[in-house]
């Protein structure tokens, strides 16, 4: 067994001529590099303030992926292999990653650097022009999504959209996932239809309690502050996520036998009554998955072969709509992310130009809705994607807050949001920033869509009944405001026909009254 090295000047094997580097979201022990010991390799794990600062994180965020990244670090060290591990007290003086690979390279004599594709633009921009005197750099495959990197431009095309049920069906019948034969079990690809239920009273008292574990990170929270980094959100010493493959695979585990029976019925589903009101049936292994200490392969099979085995209690809705979110929706953003990088960051389709209102820092507000979703981001560090999609998103969208702003925020407050997966979800999904490469028509909803599938309407301080009173809920003249002002942009789109048609039969008055409601709320957007 190796020793982790927690300095840069460790003295490593004299056979030492290669450094490999693992960043913080490729903790992946299937890869292989692992497979043999070589004495030639030191491979370098490193907490770096760069990552800490290129947006502000949340608290169990930074924690979740350090206390990963020292856990990845012993358990290869415990496998035999030579490691560097070096937290923000060791990379300090290093403002770059490059500059840190040249200072190790140069301390030990190094002639090589290797390095797995990173999944954010930024990073592989920065790797693949790292130039340094006399080292090689050669780049190696993460061996983790389904779809392998170099097979992207062939299933998508730059501003184009592709849509992802057709990608879908392709993953399926390339992987062979739910099919049979050349067709997909049950008869029929996607059941979407069937998923999404709302949790009636009689529900509550089911939804299971979230699994949690008790992973000590003060330590971590006494370095991130003793180094000034900036973050968000609470911060708790007993961090609940999991943060090596034996948790993650015992939240896959609990996911398969408690969750799994209803996550399709109520995937879509959100609740203030329950003591479980954040986790629901959502498996909240997207963290675990993102940082590739478990990979989506493993989680479809184990999700799959479950299934296969309590088919009495566990109905094909219930998988295929799990599946759909990791084969399916997971692989089809990392393609429209690579595809359109870098141009897709500077999108404005619909030029929205408002800031970000003060309250989704501190989820003071008196929209139920809102203030429940935020609050359950800043306390947990995660909201499943209808609180994402359909309440802090849709909100945004509405209101017509700059895209800039919303992919910060999004990029920073939630456990597993790295910016491959992110950006299209904020600035493609819920924000039609985009202009339609990802959504064919923007997510746009009134609150009748809020109080169908949650309970939060019935104790808010507006009333979703409501349009132009002053207790209206806000949601529903903005949702018409941004309806009239994007009318030459979805007029003619074919999936809004009855939408325009419904806001021609309003009356003159009604429609006046309406947008002078939505003015106001947009000049006052902070005090909502």
């Amino acid at each position: 067994m190796t020793t982790v090295y927690n300095t840069i000047s460790a003295s490593l094997s004299p056979q030492t001529h290669t450094l490999r580097l693992i960043l913080g979201d490729q903790l992946n022990a299937s890869h292989s590099w692992f497979k043999h010991v070589d004495p030639t390799v030191v491979y370098v794990i490193a907490e770096l303030k760069q990552e800490t600062a290129y947006v502000k994180h949340h608290v169990q965020k930074v924690c979740a992926f350090f206390a990963a990244m020292a856990q990845f670090a012993d358990a290869l060290a415990h496998s035999g292999h030579q490691v560097m591990h070096l937290t923000l007290d060791e990379t300090q003086p290093f403002t770059e990653l490059p500059t840190l690979l040249e200072h190790i390279c140069t301390q030990h004599q190094l002639n090589t650097i290797e390095y797995q594709q990173p999944d954010e633009y930024r990073l592989a921009k920065q790797l693949e022009e790292l130039s340094l005197p006399g080292i090689k750099s050669t780049c190696h495959d993460s061996e983790h999504f389904l779809l392998p990197f170099d097979d992207i431009k062939s299933e998508f095309t730059a501003n184009k959209h592709v849509k992802m049920e057709f990608f879908y069906r392709r993953m399926r019948k390339r992987f062979n996932v739910l099919m049979q034969d050349d067709e997909p079990l049950g008869g029929q690809w996607n059941f979407d239809q069937q998923n999404r239920e709302h949790l009636k009273k009689a529900d509550l008292n089911d939804i299971p309690a979230p699994l949690l574990f008790a992973n000590d990170v003060s330590n971590i929270i006494s370095r991130l502050e003793r180094h000034h980094v900036a973050t968000i959100g609470k911060a708790e010493n007993q961090l609940l996520w999991p943060v090596n493959r034996r948790q993650s695979r015992q939240l896959l585990d609990y996911f398969c036998q408690h969750l799994l029976v209803r996550f399709g019925r109520f995937q879509d589903a959100m609740t203030e009554n329950s003591q479980a009101d954040w986790s629901l049936y959502h498996s909240r292994l997207s963290f675990a998955i993102n940082a590739k200490i478990i990979s989506p392969g493993e989680v479809i099979n184990k999700v799959i072969s479950h299934w296969q085995a309590n088919q009495t209690e566990i109905s094909l809705t219930q998988v295929e709509g799990f599946v759909r979110q990791i084969l399916g929706w997971r692989e089809y953003v990392r393609g429209i992310y690579w595809i359109n990088m870098p141009g897709y960051v500077t999108k404005n389709a619909l030029q929205a130009q408002r800031p970000l209102p003060g309250y989704f820092w501190t989820a003071n507000t008196k929209m139920n809705c809102m203030h429940h979703a935020i609050q359950q981001s800043l306390d947990f560090a995660y909201a499943h994607h209808i609180q994402r999609l359909m309440v802090t998103g849709c909100f945004s969208l509405l209101a017509g807050i700059n895209p800039d702003e919303v992919d910060q925020w999004y990029l920073g407050i939630y456990i597993d949001a790295i910016e491959w997966v992110e950006m299209p979800n904020t600035r493609g999904m819920t924000q039609f920033a985009d202009g339609g490469i990802v959504a064919t028509k923007p997510y746009a909803a009134s609150g009748n869509y809020l109080n169908k599938m949650s309970d939060y309407c019935k104790s808010c301080h507006y009333n979703v009944k409501l349009k132009t009173e002053a207790n209206a809920c806000p949601f529903n003249s903005l949702y018409w405001h941004f309806i009239q002002r994007h009318q030459q942009h979805f007029g003619r789109n074919p999936r809004m026909t009855m939408v325009y048609k419904n806001w021609q039969k309003m009356n003159a008055d009604t429609q006046q009254a309406i947008i002078h409601k939505a003015e106001v709320l947009l000049a006052n957007l902070d005090n909502l």
